[in-house]
């Protein structure tokens, strides 16, 4: 009889958390954490190497057969991922990758993802996860908050690491973001049709975990 494994999908808008939040429910109920957004991003990041325009679809397209992507995973569950045999992680939160990647993310890059969550217990996040990559997850959550927190959010996170974007800056690109993310051709952003809708705004870190583990187990036995 073949094993059977949850899997958890958590969708919303850039800034909402939503890798935080997925990975520190994933180490809590002991499921692996699928960031898929960085599969784009490893994406976009190696278009912008080689002088691709992310927006041109059909040169994208064309580059992703020279593309060997790998996700693996520590000991202690932090995802890695691996772009023809090198860790490209450190280079993904970029501000410019994180726009190539809104670019690139409508091209259908998901059987890699779906492969995962036959062999594993898994809460992926993303933009299309509960829509497109797991239509049939066992939970799906549509995570958001206003875009002036996520964008504060966004933009305390860049200051830590020595980013010097101002505030304005980034809510700025995290609406042209939303923007683009909501009304591209192919998977656009939205809540699937029987997600549950979580506002995190006015809400702390731990707050927000605890929200969607209660969700998560309302449905799941862990």
């Amino acid at each position: 009889m073949e094993e059977q494994h949850y899997s958890i999908a958590i969708d919303g808008p850039g800034g909402a958390g939503k890798s935080t939040i997925a990975r520190r429910a994933a180490a809590e109920l002991g499921f692996v954490y699928v960031d898929t957004g960085a599969i784009y991003r490893a994406v976009a990041c190696a278009a912008l190497s080689r002088g691709i325009d992310p927006s041109d679809e059909d040169a994208v397209s064309a580059l992703l057969p020279s593309l060997q992507l790998e996700l693996r995973w520590t000991e202690d569950g932090v995802q890695h991922v691996w772009l023809n045999g090198a860790d490209i992680s450190s280079e993904l939160r970029t501000p410019a990758v994180s726009t190539a990647a809104s670019r690139v993310s409508a091209l259908p890059v998901v059987e890699q993802q779906r492969a995962v969550a036959r062999t594993h217990d898994v809460i992926m996040d993303g933009r299309d996860i509960g829509t497109v990559v797991l239509p049939d997850a066992d939970v799906k959550i549509f995570l958001s908050a206003s875009p002036e927190v996520r964008a504060r959010r966004r933009w305390l996170e860049l200051q830590e690491k020595g980013t010097p974007d101002t505030y304005e800056a980034v809510l700025a690109d995290l609406i042209a973001r939303d923007e683009r993310d909501s009304n591209r051709a192919i998977a656009p952003l939205r809540p699937a049709d029987d997600a549950v809708l979580l506002d995190t705004s006015g809400m702390t870190l731990q707050e927000s975990i605890d929200a969607i583990l209660k969700l998560i187990r309302k449905k799941v036995t862990v």
